[in-house]
């Protein structure tokens, strides 16, 4: 009799409510029933208000049951679950489910769906079809199906991914280096470590077809210290990569090699900022670097060096595999392709949608995320990690692609998407954005590092009633000075969350110090 297939997602989202549990009362309700069952640990589908999310392989596809309890085993065995029987948790077929047929899945398309660390589940899933051809390619030809693309950073910046390339493809130097921007802090983001424990073939795969690209042999992952499961994920993909000659002084039979290494970070938010990821690479303190000189031209031991984030370089397979009008039929005007949204705060059905650019913000919170939590109002919504802008329930229309958000002040940044209801003081949303950046700042410019907390000083006298009007021309003077003179985005960005709070909420600034007292 052959083992029927079962799928538990073993991604860190997962294990905290569970996973571990219920994968091995599983397998000891399958023993005792002497039913033959393969348990496979995946990634995550993204449906993270359904986690632990259980899959089994049946002739109609794979059916999913979830959240599944250990307590619910004994009954989905009896309801012959293994063969796709009807379970109070049925979903029915995963791929018909109208959460995932919505959405647009090319860099995820894999996480939840394969084995993460089989170099053979990944290939039978149409993986390293792009870094063959590639291979096949020289380097200026790989960076312009990049550019064609349309393909931009998906760190934050949204800077044109092909234009860096070329950067560092034109340099002349006898080393250069591709480094990972894994260090993955804003609140609400969490798309990096999902791929890296879903799919790391995916961005090992990127990093060897930008090294190609450009000439360099050497590539470097800087994970975030806070995502074990995801350093030792990739580490793991690392080492098989290795062993079936995907990584190494040959490139599945090239001549040309690629070495890579997973790192784990500093454990410091400023880190996430590429300057600061590069000191911190070489050993030092991780303080941002003055620029210029670019990381493309003086980047990691003083030598020409693409830093990209886990998303750009995951996206670029597909790009070389399909071609690059493929991926560039995704998407509105400057913003082509996907991005992975991830939906946290306040949000009734959290988790990570794939869309290309162009829908709205209120698809993104109301289809998918069913709304709040708390089925109260929305009153904001805080796109782009801790030093993204508020935007208020009148802007939810904005369609999701870089322009149109700058056009309101904002910017996507990573796609993490926090939602807050009508009882959030903004008041007090305005002083933590200071308070993060006293606490996170780097020190090495005044101000960022003084600013931020005079900018917490500021918004309390305000709060308190003290000298309003005189303290509202300081804190816009405050943040014009942040905006113009920090070193970099760390301080540069902070004032962002703040002007979107003054902008849109005012009243809040305005209250009575009794009335604030009392909430």
């Amino acid at each position: 009799m052959s083992r029927i297939r079962v799928y538990i997602p073993k991604d860190a989202a997962a294990l905290s409510v569970g996973a571990d549990a219920v994968a091995a009362a599983i397998k000891n309700e399958a023993q005792k029933r002497a039913i033959p069952v393969e348990i496979i640990r995946t990634g995550s589908r993204g449906m993270l208000w359904l986690e632990p999310l259980v899959e089994v392989a049946t002739a109609r596809g794979r059916i999913a049951y979830g959240p599944i309890t250990p307590d619910d085993v004994h009954s989905l065995f009896d309801a012959d679950f293994l063969h796709g029987g009807a379970h109070e948790r049925t979903h029915g077929h995963v791929e018909e489910m109208d959460w995932m047929k919505r959405q647009a899945r090319v860099t995820f398309a894999r996480v939840g769906v394969i084995a993460p660390t089989s170099l053979d589940d990944y290939r039978q899933h149409g993986g390293l079809k792009g870094l063959e051809r590639a291979i096949a390619r020289d380097g200026a030809a790989i960076v312009e199906d990049v550019r064609k693309s349309g393909l931009r950073g998906r760190g934050g910046a949204g800077f044109p991914v092909g234009i860096k390339w070329k950067t560092v493809l034109d340099a002349q130097a006898d080393q250069k280096y591709i480094v990972c921007n894994a260090d993955e802090g804003d609140s609400g983001t969490f798309a990096d470590r999902m791929l890296m424990e879903g799919d790391p073939f995916l961005l090992i795969e990127g990093m060897i077809i930008a090294g190609l690209a450009v000439g360099a042999t050497k590539g470097f992952i800087y994970i975030r210290s806070e995502y074990p499961h995801a350093f030792r994920t990739m580490c793991e993909a690392i080492a098989q990569a290795e062993i079936s000659g995907v990584l190494g002084r040959s490139v599945l039979g090239d001549a040309r090699g690629f070495a890579l290494e997973a790192r784990l970070g500093a454990g410091a938010y400023i880190c996430g900022e590429e300057t600061s990821l590069l000191e911190s690479l070489e050993g030092k303190r991780g303080i941002v670097r003055a620029k210029p000189p670019l990381p493309a031209l003086h980047g990691l031991f003083g030598k020409p060096t693409i830093v990209n984030n886990v998303l750009s370089f995951a996206a670029v397979p597909s790009i070389m595999a399909d071609g690059p009008q493929a991926y560039a039929d995704y998407g509105v005007d400057r913003s082509r392709g996907t991005l992975p949204f991830q939906i946290a705060g306040n949000i009734a059905r959290g988790g990570l949608v794939e869309l290309p650019f162009g829908a709205t913000l209120r698809t993104l919170i109301e289809k998918f995320g069913a709304g709040t939590r708390s089925g109260r109002p929305i009153r904001a919504v805080q796109v782009g990690g801790p030093l993204g802008a508020y935007i208020p329930e009148s802007q939810l229309d904005t369609p999701l692609d870089y322009e149109a958000f700058a056009a309101i002040g904002a910017m996507l940044g990573h796609g993490g998407v926090v939602v807050f209801d009508e009882t959030v003081d903004m008041a007090k949303q305005a002083r933590f954005a200071f308070d993060f950046c006293a606490k996170e700042s780097c020190g090495k410019c005044t101000p960022c590092r003084i600013g931020a907390v005079r900018g917490v000083e500021t918004i309390d006298r305000i709060v308190a009633g003290i000298d309003r009007d005189k303290n509202f021309v300081v804190l816009d003077d405050l943040n014009k000075l942040m905006l113009d003179a920090s070193l970099c985005a760390m301080g540069g960005l902070t004032p962002m969350p703040v002007m979107s709070a003054l902008r849109h909420f005012r009243e809040d600034f305005n209250r009575a110090p009794q009335a604030q007292a009392a909430e």
